[in-house]
């Protein structure tokens, strides 16, 4: 048995004999770690009694392989799709203090009423864990701890007790004797998920991996751990607020734009039933650059507070800052606003904010971008009872965006009276009659639309 030393990208996992500043691969930089890893003679020999499996026809499938366990959590089954496929492999993914392990304890407490769950601790010990159990009334007999970091040990409990449910806290703690390198190493993550990943099928254990996010905002370890797993959920939020946000970022057995919302409180994540409810609460009265955005999250339609803070620069150059938004999408509705509105912001500082944490990528909320910023800058208040939606185009032109009918009962139901959105697409809408819509066709249109009736 020889060793030898390759160099792996953590970013694509790629190998290489030879150190290298940029990898061959994905073309990232300083992504390649050096490795020693243990080369076999004969170690894939095929043997002569193996059967090679037989091909089904798809006809015959049986589709009792996709039925779903339910979390006990209702907004924890809706980012997965209606609940947990048995058999399927879950990254949760988050950063350090966010909550994953709560969320999972939770989650295992529900699922331990009718299945034994097999936690697998390799970050904290039992005290520790039973501490967190205590706080979350997750004190199950049919929950069951084993704090352990090998692989095979793992497998040998697991095959002995054959749990309905198993979790990994976290994968990168986890090491396999058939990998040489350190736990946590690229090498090391991507063979414990793939052998977690075929004890997941060929067993039916429905299995999670907790993952943590480096400071670039992915996942640790190698890329290619994202395209073993089934589903990976991104466990987002800022560590001292209440609101934590889930969201799949991929999904083999339901949508990856749905998002569910929690809020942490002293015995645990609590789940936000009314989100719309929850994020524009506070809501400042007849305060300018404030107005509310109805964005669409998969089949949920949010609504979120959108603010707007227009000074004057005191320096050479303004500044500009986005959070919760894209900053370049910012940057280009400030730049689109000055040309197509008038509005002379080269000399103001601007800046944006979604307020309660919330990310929203969808160019729905342009419209509301915009006239919080104009709010700011002409200092005159959003009419109260107005909501926005809408995508901007260059020439300043409204856009019609998807979800128009869900997105305007949602806004009626949180007892909004009058919303603002693009022209096209407002015909044909089964809705109340005292919800009043003010279609526009560009963006000077739905400032003076904004604005008008203040009192």
């Amino acid at each position: 048995m020889k060793k030898k030393t390759v160099y792996v990208c953590s970013a694509c996992g790629h190998e290489t004999a030879k150190w290298m500043g940029k990898c061959p691969a994905c073309g990232q930089w300083n992504t390649l770690e050096e490795m020693t890893v243990r080369e076999e003679k004969n170690a894939f020999v095929p043997s002569a009694n193996r059967l090679a499996p037989q091909p089904v026809p798809v006809c015959d499938i049986d589709l009792d392989s996709d039925k779903r366990v339910s979390t006990g959590i209702g907004e924890f089954d809706r980012v997965l799709g209606g609940g947990l496929v048995v058999g399927s492999l879950v990254l949760v993914a988050g950063e350090p203090g966010i909550g994953k392990s709560t969320l999972l304890l939770q989650a295992c407490k529900n699922m331990a009423k009718h299945h034994t769950v097999l936690y697998v601790t390799g970050e904290e010990s039992l005290a520790q864990i039973r501490m967190r159990a205590a706080r979350t009334d997750a004190m199950e007999p049919s929950l069951l701890i084993l704090p352990e970091t090998d692989l095979e040990n793992i497998f040998e409990v697991a095959g002995r007790i054959q749990p309905g449910v198993l979790v990994i806290d976290s994968i990168q703690t986890i090491n396999s004797s058939t990998s040489t390198s350190m736990p946590g190493s690229v090498s090391q993550v991507r063979e414990s998920t793939l052998r977690l990943m075929q004890f997941a099928k060929q067993s039916g254990t429905s299995t999670f991996l907790v993952g943590h996010v480096n400071k670039d905002g992915g996942i640790a370890g190698p890329k290619v751990l994202e395209h073993m797993v089934d589903t990976v959920l991104y466990f987002e939020g800022e560590r001292y607020a209440a609101h934590r946000m889930l969201r799949a970022a991929k999904n083999r057995f339901g949508s990856t734009n749905e998002i569910g919302m929690f809020e942490m409180a002293q015995s645990g994540l609590q789940e936000v039933v009314n989100p719309s409810a929850a994020l524009i609460a506070g809501r400042p009265e007849d305060a300018t650059g404030s107005c509310i955005v109805c964005t669409l999250e998969g089949t949920r339609p949010l609504l979120a507070e959108i603010q707007g803070l227009v000074t004057k620069t005191a320096y050479g150059a303004a500044r500009r800052m986005a959070a919760g938004i894209d900053y370049n999408r910012a940057v280009l509705l400030l730049a689109i606003l000055e040309k197509r509105a008038g509005l002379m912001l080269s000399n103001y500082d601007s800046y944006v904010n979604v307020v309660g944490g919330m990310r929203i990528d969808e160019p729905a909320v342009d419209l509301a971008v915009a006239v919080a910023v104009a709010s700011s800058y002409l200092e005159q208040p959003v009419h109260r009872q107005t909501a926005l939606f809408g995508e901007i185009g260059l020439a300043g032109e409204i856009r019609a965006v998807s979800g128009t009918e869900q997105r305007l009962r949602e806004i009626y139901r949180l007892g909004f009276r009058r919303c603002i959105l693009p022209l096209p697409g407002k015909d044909k809408l089964d809705l109340p009659d005292d919800l009043e819509l003010v279609p526009v066709r560009d963006l000077r249109e739905a400032i003076r639309a904004a604005f008008k009736g203040n009192n």
